[in-house]
């Protein structure tokens, strides 16, 4: 049996003169969970549903543990699904609608009761059984259709942004509890969603989709740190991407100018290619100078600026700062930093290590 529960092979879609999907190449070994991440539009939701067989491709083939399911119905396929708005069945109870896909595989009566007690009991929801959907909560209804997802045992379980319509604070309990259910049963987890906080929470990897394509694709930190564009860069997580107008290599990195001032930037890693277009920097990555001393300093890029703005999120301030005539950068920095700010207008000084920036094409 193959070790992957689910190989896409050139596939694409398209709507007439439309292309929705383009030449996608995914494999996803078994115990995975994997999230398909990238704005509305951009055909993730269609590549699940090619996977669930709800859409044939155009081109190309879906293997599920080895085995083309171009021509198989969905419910021939073993795959578990769990949708935005939960689909419960109004009239059934909780027992009862975890129920519903094994009376539909004609599972014997004998054992449902204890599957679904089972099931219940993973997502913690075995003393309400026998209500109705709607006495639960958002969160007890999202686990409920986990639950019945689960219950068949399916080989691979397909979510699509399941945790949406629920409140942050819930949502970010819940995040959790997937990524434990998932990684108790050992299932592989295809995750469709637009949020790059909820990928980067649960993912063992993260597949960036654009304009139909795959963008990138890797572990969570490899995204966040390696990124191969500014699309990439950009939508996980935030990023300063300023314009490079001129590089030099040195035995050391290289250094480059940005573009429309005279900043001059070093770079730990020179690019193979020719002069980049941009740099990129994380706002963390852009450091406070006040009170560091001068030794500490001699490695960095220091950068003089104005403070224009603060922006308290609590936890971490997000200062505006510009560096020269319609060039600002964003830094990222404990509230217990607070003390050492200038006053807004006021001139402020900053260090960026060469390690943290990143030079990118495109």
């Amino acid at each position: 049996m193959s070790e992957l529960d689910i190989e896409l092979v050139c596939v694409s879609k398209a709507y007439g003169a439309i292309s929705v999907v383009r030449d996608i190449d995914l494999q996803v070994p078994k115990g995975e969970f994997v999230s398909v991440l990238g704005p509305s539009g951009c055909g993730k939701t269609t590549t699940l549903n090619m996977i669930a067989g709800f859409n044939q491709p155009s081109r190309g083939d879906i293997k599920i543990r080895g085995r083309s399911q171009v021509n198989v119905p969905p419910e021939r396929r073993n795959i578990g699904l769990v949708f935005q708005n939960y689909a419960l069945f109004p009239h059934m109870t909780v027992a009862e609608n975890v129920a519903f896909g094994l009376k539909m595989k004609c599972t014997p009566k004998v054992e449902i009761a204890s599957i679904v007690e089972k099931s219940l009991r993973g997502v913690h929801l075995e003393k309400l059984a026998d209500r109705y959907p709607k006495a639960l909560s958002g969160g007890q209804q999202q686990r409920v259709a986990l639950a019945r997802a689960l219950a068949p045992r399916p080989s691979v379980l397909l979510l699509d942004e399941p945790l949406s319509n629920l409140d942050l604070k819930l949502r970010e309990s819940m995040r959790g509890e997937l990524k434990d259910i998932q990684r108790e049963l050992e299932m592989t987890f295809v995750y469709v969603t637009h949020d790059q906080e909820e990928a980067m929470a649960m993912s063992d990897r993260i597949v960036v989709m654009s304009n139909g394509v795959i963008a990138q694709q890797g572990t969570p930190e490899a995204l966040y740190r390696h990124p191969v564009s500014t699309f990439v860069a950009d939508f996980i997580g935030r990023s300063n991407i300023i314009g490079v107008q001129r590089m030099v290599k040195g035995p050391g990195g290289c250094a480059v100018s940005l573009t429309g001032s005279d900043v001059t930037l070093r770079v730990a890693v020179a690019p193979s290619h020719a002069t980049p277009r941009y740099a990129v920097i994380r706002p963390e990555d852009v450091l406070l100078l006040a009170g560091t001393p001068l030794v500490a300093q001699e490695n960095l890029n220091v950068l003089e600026g104005q403070l224009d703005r603060v922006t308290n999120l609590g936890a971490s301030l997000e200062l505006s700062i510009q560096i020269a005539s319609g060039l600002s950068l964003c830094a990222a920095v404990r509230s217990s930093e607070a003390g050492i700010l200038p006053a807004t207008g006021r001139p402020i000084r900053l260090g960026v290590d060469p390690s943290a920036v990143t030079l990118l094409n495109e």
